[in-house]
C-alpha cells in the first residue's frame, strides 16, 4: 500500500511505504550553483579601474594607476623635472602638490624608466613655505607636527631637491633653520628656476 502524502511535512507517496522527502535542495544540485555564484561575485566589474599603488621610489605616497598608453614612454630619456609649489595646504593638512612630485617619480619608475634617469626638484614659494617647516617650527605656528614631514623626508632621501624662495620665507618671518632638514633656501624662486634649468631640469608646465 502506498504511503499517504503529508502536505504539511513535504512528503510524497512512494511505492511500498518508502517515504521520500523534498525538503531542501539536493546537494548535487546545490554545489554547482554555489560555485557559479561565487565565481560571479568574485569576478571584477566590467570597466572597473585597477588599484593605484605607490612605489618603488616613494613607498609611502605617490600612488599611481597602471596604464597602457597609446603614446610610448621612452626609457632612454632623462625625466628631470622642476615643479613649482606656491599654495600652502593649510594648517594640519597634507600637501597634494608634494604628493604630485612623488607620483611623478613612482609613475615613471613603474613604467620602466631607469632610476638614474628620473629626478625631481621642487621650488617652494608663497604660502607653501609653511608646508616645508620642521616639526618644531610648524608646531609653534599650528599646534601640531607638520603632516608633510614624512613625505618631505622620503623625497629628500630619494634625491629630490626642495628649494624655498628666500623672498617668500623672509616676508613671512621664516628663518632658514626653521626649514625641514634637507630643504634648501635660494635667493628667490625665480633664481632657483634659472639654475635648475641650467642643470638640466625641465619646468613642469603647471
Amino acid at each position: 500500500m502506498d504511503a499517504v502524502t503529508d502536505r504539511g511535512g513535504g512528503h510524497e507517496a512512494t511505492p511500498r511505504g518508502r517515504v521520500h522527502t523534498n525538503q531542501g535542495t539536493d546537494m548535487r544540485t546545490c554545489t554547482p550553483l554555489f560555485l557559479i555564484l561565487l565565481v560571479t561575485l568574485s569576478a571584477p566589474v566590467a570597466g572597473q579601474s585597477p588599484a593605484a599603488r605607490p612605489g618603488p621610489i616613494i613607498a609611502s605616497d605617490g600612488a599611481v594607476f597602471p596604464v597602457t598608453p597609446d603614446v610610448p614612454t621612452p626609457t632612454d630619456l632623462d625625466y628631470r623635472v622642476a615643479f613649482e609649489v606656491s599654495e600652502g595646504s593649510g594648517p594640519a593638512r597634507s600637501s597634494t602638490s608634494l604628493n604630485t612630485v612623488a607620483r611623478f617619480l613612482n609613475m615613471h619608475a613603474q613604467a620602466g624608466v631607469p632610476r638614474e634617469r628620473i629626478g625631481a626638484a621642487v621650488v617652494v614659494h608663497g604660502t607653501a613655505v609653511m608646508d616645508v617647516l620642521s616639526d618644531e617650527a610648524y608646531s609653534r605656528r599650528h599646534g601640531v607636527a607638520n603632516p608633510n614631514a614624512s613625505l618631505l623626508r622620503a623625497l629628500v632621501d630619494a634625491g629630490t631637491r626642495v628649494i624655498v624662495c628666500g623672498q617668500s620665507a623672509a616676508s613671512r618671518g621664516v628663518e632658514g633653520e626653521e626649514l625641514m632638514d634637507g630643504v634648501e633656501m635660494a635667493l628667490s624662486a625665480m633664481t632657483a628656476f634659472v639654475f635648475l634649468q641650467a642643470e638640466g631640469f625641465r619646468v613642469n608646465p603647471w
